[in-house]
């Protein structure tokens, strides 16, 4: 039995809740974490390269596993490359009986660059006539099926045009290999090497204590009743492969050593083996200290079944840009496993609960969000809904039209009437009463539409116009079939680069005013506050003020006054029209809300309510509306300590959180000018002096 030793030494240090600060250090315990899964194939498994093949293994397959038929082809099915429509269509035909093969492709000249093609069956058209003595016999047969493909605004590859029909016997059972299929299981071969068979088993030693508290100051906290291990899990497992346990071995040990604040959870069931992981490292823990008050909880590899389980905490800095905030692995999608995934999360964080919790559509998640963050708004991400439509609806007579009129009733619509009243003509007009998947989408309707939202903050963390996109935090790093042993890799990798991101940020957000575009002392105030991207975005509604116009009060209830101001916005294609926004404002207290609810969806004032405040003559706009998480020295001016109670001082990594938000001005500062950079510089050597001369005094 080869064993990997992760020698993790935990003292844990609680405040009982007598009221007296007691230290109580726990035994540690061993336990084995097997990092096994059973192999996919067996050695002898093989697959012929040419000619025809028997299908023998798929029949053993058969039966030992439950065979899932896959989606018939449709227009409107949308995916994310050429190759990846490719694949869907090839499966496609091998579950039928048939070949596939590349009929016709289309390419813009200058960039050589596919944006369509057509994907036909294998009896498609006719072989050209061979002069040779002997010609090969005629196997086409002009076969009509196929379906042709288009590269679309969203750099997505959407099916246009579909046909099933054969004009030949198309049969599942035939025993007939194509070329294409060949194709594809050598494609798989090449990115995945069939695993060998176990023949000794790989198990991480871990050293772990049953219970570790720290209040709230940064230390793991493992208390079965509160679920992080669970009695009744389910008995799945990571599924890992040859190379995924010594990299995440490597992985955790150079971290627990480079990083002091590096911190991690391993979930095991009964027979020892890993279920799920979670980590975090120094920066993610710092992060969620500031920009904990909107999270994203992204199970993008979980929805689209990566090879890689990855759940990711995703949180949104000063500059508008996402910062990861923890992730782990997932060896199981239920309730059970969120619970535990998002308590160990809660459990590494600095800061309180956040108050906002987006995710995908899923009732797993619901529970489990509502059992951990029971006082958190939990809402769907909008974004990832809409990108659905293709696939759900591509299909139905009149798509592109119930397209447009869905994206209107979601986008545009400013008041919940509104709403109900587009989706209901939607429904009505095209038949789709029955359609489960929109019923679910109405029944959840106060979790993802916007106009339900208004009152909820969100960062600027969701996309609420048609043309805004979304990207995951890891994309570019992470496909289908990337493995742990590349996941983990790739990991460092990515966090440098967004911090790299974030530092080169900081630096062109130090000047101390930015270039201005209009006359408006609104932008003046605002360029002196916020970071470069925040008060460029803020910069585009106030040059917006300029395409609002006919701003008039239409009604007063003492302090409360109502104004309508008119906006020319754009529509599909070049075309414009005019809209109507309703803002009150308040004159005693100058508070303003508008009803497009800008300000909570991104996080400052909108051109309505600035035309509004200036109509009014108010110079300046009101400090409420000048959020903090926005400004240029917000980790210098952001609260060193929390309001908890239970924080033992005595605990080394409450030393550690302790100066290193301390140590962030002393960086700012230092960063701001060559002079102060070499003072700062001095500074720290000379300190660090001081403790090398105290260590050689105590040895």
């Amino acid at each position: 039995m080869y064993l990997m030793k992760v020698y993790t030494c935990v003292r844990a240090h609680i405040g009982m809740g007598t009221g007296l600060n007691r230290r109580v250090e726990f035994d540690v315990k061993m336990e084995e974490v097997c990092l096994n899964s059973e192999p996919v194939f067996d050695e002898g498994d093989e697959y012929e390269a040419d000619g025809d093949c028997s299908m023998e293994h798929d029949d053993q397959a058969r039966e030992t596993h439950t065979k899932k038929e896959p989606p018939q082809p449709t227009v409107g099915l949308e995916f994310d490359s050429f190759d990846e429509a490719y694949d869907f269509y090839n499966v496609y035909a091998k579950e039928q009986g048939f070949g596939i093969r590349v009929g016709n492709s289309w390419f813009r000249s200058k960039r050589k660059e596919r944006y369509r093609a057509k994907l036909s069956c294998s009896s498609a058209g006719f072989k050209k006539k061979s002069e040779a003595n002997n010609p090969r016999p005629e196997t086409r047969t002009g076969c009509p099926a196929m379906i042709v493909i288009r590269l679309v605004e969203s750099k997505r590859w959407r099916i246009v045009e579909v046909e099933l029909e054969h004009n030949h016997p198309v049969s599942p059972q035939e025993k007939r290999f194509y070329k294409s299929h060949k194709k594809m299981i050598l494609a798989a071969r090449k990115s995945q090497p069939l695993p060998q068979p176990v023949t000794e088993v790989h198990t991480i030693k871990l050293y772990r204590t049953a219970v570790v508290d720290s209040g709230c100051n940064g230390c793991a906290t493992v208390d079965a009743r509160e679920g992080l291990n669970p009695i009744d899990h389910c008995s799945k497992h990571l599924e890992l492969k040859e190379g995924d346990a010594h990299a995440v071995y490597n992985y955790f040990c150079r971290m627990k050593l480079t990083n002091p604040n590096f911190f991690y959870l391993m979930d095991l069931d009964d027979d020892g083996r890993l279920r799920n992981v979670f980590w975090a490292d120094a920066w993610s823990r710092a992060a969620c200290g500031f920009f904990c008050d909107t999270i994203a909880i992204d199970s993008t590899c979980l929805v689209n079944k990566y090879e890689t389980p990855l759940i990711s905490f995703v949180g949104v800095n000063h500059h508008g840009q996402q910062v990861l905030l923890g992730c782990g692995f997932i060896g199981h999608e239920s309730v059970e496993s969120f619970v535990w995934m998002f308590r160990s999360w809660l459990n590494c964080t600095q800061g309180p609960p956040p108050q906002v919790i987006i995710t995908d559509q899923c009732k797993t998640l619901k529970s489990a969000v509502s059992e951990v963050f029971p006082k958190a708004r939990h809402c769907y991400c909008m974004w990832y809904i809409m990108q659905r439509v293709p696939e759900k609806l591509g299909g139905l007579k009149g798509y592109e039209t119930i397209k447009s009129l869905l994206n209107k009733a979601v986008y545009n619509s400013l008041k919940i009437a509104e709403f109900e009243m587009a989706w209901a003509d939607i429904i009505k007009q095209h038949g789709l009463g029955d359609n489960k998947w929109l019923q679910t989408l109405y029944e959840d309707r106060q979790s993802w539409v916007p106009v339900y939202l208004k009152d909820t903050f969100f960062a600027g963390m969701i996309p609420v116009q048609e043309k805004e996109s979304l990207s995951a935090f890891f994309d570019g790093y992470v496909h289908k079939h990337t493995s742990f042993k590349e996941f983990v890799d790739k990991y460092d990798l990515a966090l440098h680069r967004k911090h790299l991101k974030e530092a080169m940020a900081d630096l062109e957000s130090r000047n101390p005013c930015f270039e201005l575009k209009t006359r408006c002392n609104f932008e003046l105030q605002l360029s002196k506050v916020y970071t470069k991207e925040i008060f460029e975005r803020f910069q585009s509604e106030v040059e917006g003020m300029y395409s609002c116009f006919n701003t008039r009060q239409v009604s007063a209830n003492g302090p409360i006054m109502t104004y309508i101001v008119k906006e020319r916005v754009e529509v599909e294609g070049n075309e414009k029209e005019v809209r109507n926004y309703e803002v009150l404002y308040e004159t005693s207290q100058v508070d303003i809300r508008c009803i497009c609810s800008l300000f909570n969806y991104k996080g400052y004032l909108c051109r309505h309510a600035l035309n509004v405040l200036n109509y009014n003559g108010v110079e300046e706009i009101p400090s409420r509306y000048i959020l903090p998480r926005w400004s240029k020295d917000f980790k210098c001016r952001y609260p060193l300590d929390h309001s908890f109670d239970n924080i033992d001082v005595y605990n080394p990594i409450y030393w550690y959180n302790n100066l290193y938000k301390r140590a962030i001005p002393i960086v700012e500062e230092g960063a701001r000018s060559e002079d102060h950079y070499r003072a700062a510089l001095h500074e720290l050597e000379e300190l660090l002096n001081r403790f090398n001369i105290v260590e050689d005094n105590l040895m």
